[in-house]
């Protein structure tokens, strides 16, 4: 017996809902949403910027929170500052060529960052070794990182400052809740610094 096209979206829908409703129930990822965000905050207000990093999807939703940070999210207010590590193609592969691919992230963190800027990791797994290696780098140079993951956040958790875990499984129900969790963030951010 078949099942309509239909029966998969539901199928989807209904495997979103879950992971969400057991991420909102989840007071030990709701503390770390708050934690992480009062270090995004303390970085703007003392004139740091924002640096994100991703593969993949996770490319895209750096650069999709960069973009909402540095145009806008909700409302008018002044430009953030934040920059994806994944945009510049003279960069990445430059540093693949001379390095390899595991070096893309932690060679912008070492060149780009000063004290007081931030460093947010996006990744399902928890364990690609080019965000490992950019979160080793931070730690060298006494630079806050937020990690934001599936799973239990793999090798990077023990590497992290501040660890935001999604539920679920799967890494599209996982990467659903990245977006959701850079939305609150972007929101958060707006009303905090401009009211």
């Amino acid at each position: 017996m078949s099942t309509s096209h239909a029966d998969q979206l539901k199928q989807f829908l209904e495997c979103s809902i879950e992971a969400k409703q057991a991420l909102l129930k989840d007071q030990e990822q709701m503390a770390a949403f708050d934690q992480a965000m009062q270090a995004i905050i303390d970085c703007y207000r003392q004139g740091g910027r924002l640096y994100i990093a991703g593969n993949g999807g996770s490319a895209a939703d750096a650069q999709h929170l960069a973009a909402e940070l540095v145009c806008r999210f909700g409302k008018d207010r002044p430009a953030l500052p934040a920059e994806a590590f994944t945009v510049d193609s003279s960069i990445l592969t430059a540093i693949s060529n001379d390095y390899g691919y595991d070096y893309i992230f932690s060679r912008q963190v070492e060149g780009k960052m000063k004290p007081g800027d931030l460093f947010l990791a996006i990744t399902t797994s928890g364990n690609s070794p080019n965000i490992l290696r950019a979160l080793e780098q931070c730690r060298k140079m006494g630079l806050t990182s937020i990690l934001l993951s599936g799973h239990q956040g793999g090798k990077a958790a023990a590497l992290a400052d501040h660890l935001i875990l999604a539920k679920g499984t799967e890494t599209s129900t996982i990467q659903e809740q990245h977006i959701v969790i850079i939305h609150a963030l972007c929101h958060t951010l707006e009303h905090t610094l401009f009211g």
